[in-house]
């Protein structure tokens, strides 16, 4: 039987090792700007649309993944309202790295507008109005005085979502369409090697989520100590 560590120098574990590591860093960096940007936005009560925005946002917690990726697929596959025109461009979504990452990026979106959204309309609200009426913009209130005030929630967010961009499955399932060697993610990877009766290898992978998910859970524990020993 081959030993446990020599699994992780196994192409076939080292690929979707990769694939998740590049998939969860830059949906972290599109969740650092869009993820923040969008639960400012709904932090305002009279932004127009609010209630279908907020909506769409919370969607991924309270629908099947598969589901919202199916509904995904039909948007953005080639004869989708956003994938014709993107792939009149030659971008291609579906099937591909983009597809993964949107997965990625759509099922942690809520996990950092939500937190984002709640600390603005609690926390800093009064500094907001505060920079309002000392004169200042909207866009320096939002970088020098709301944003390095909610930065404890900003970084608890992020690793959330950082971690459910991790262990993504049903939306990654459909909308990378799990192809091996090309977008097939640590998830994946224990749902095949399962699947193909490679237990030993489920297992490792397995362990490995396993892991990072507690690094995540006792760093937020620490940032949750820290924060309250500010007060």
């Amino acid at each position: 039987m081959t030993p446990y560590f020599s699994l992780f120098t196994d192409p076939a574990v080292v690929a979707p090792l990769w694939l998740s590591a590049k998939i969860a860093l830059a949906a972290t960096g599109l969740h650092l700007v869009f993820g923040v940007g969008i639960g400012y936005l709904l932090s305002r009560e009279r932004l127009p649309l609010r209630g279908l925005l907020d909506a769409l946002v919370t969607l991924p917690l309270v629908f099947p993944p598969i589901a919202t990726g199916f509904f995904l697929l039909l948007l953005f596959g080639r004869d989708g309202w956003f994938g014709a025109p993107l792939g009149d461009l030659g971008v291609e979504v579906i099937f591909s790295f983009w597809g993964v990452l949107l997965a990625a990026f759509i099922a942690g979106l809520p996990l950092i507008a939500k937190p984002v959204q709640s600390a603005v309309e609690t926390s800093a609200a009064g500094y907001r109005e505060a920079a309002y009426v000392l004169g200042k913009s909207e866009l320096q209130t939002l970088l020098r005085v709301i944003l390095p005030n909610i930065r404890p929630t900003i970084v608890a967010g992020l690793t959330l979502a950082f971690g459910r961009s991790m262990g993504e499955v049903g939306i990654t399932l459909m909308l990378g369409g799990n192809i091996i060697g090309r977008t097939e993610t640590v998830s994946l990877a224990i749902y095949n090697a399962v699947f193909d009766g490679e237990f030993e290898r489920a297992a490792a992978l397995s362990v490995l989520l396993g892991t990072i998910s507690l690094g995540l859970f006792f760093f937020l524990r620490r940032l949750s100590g820290v924060r309250s020993g500010m007060f």
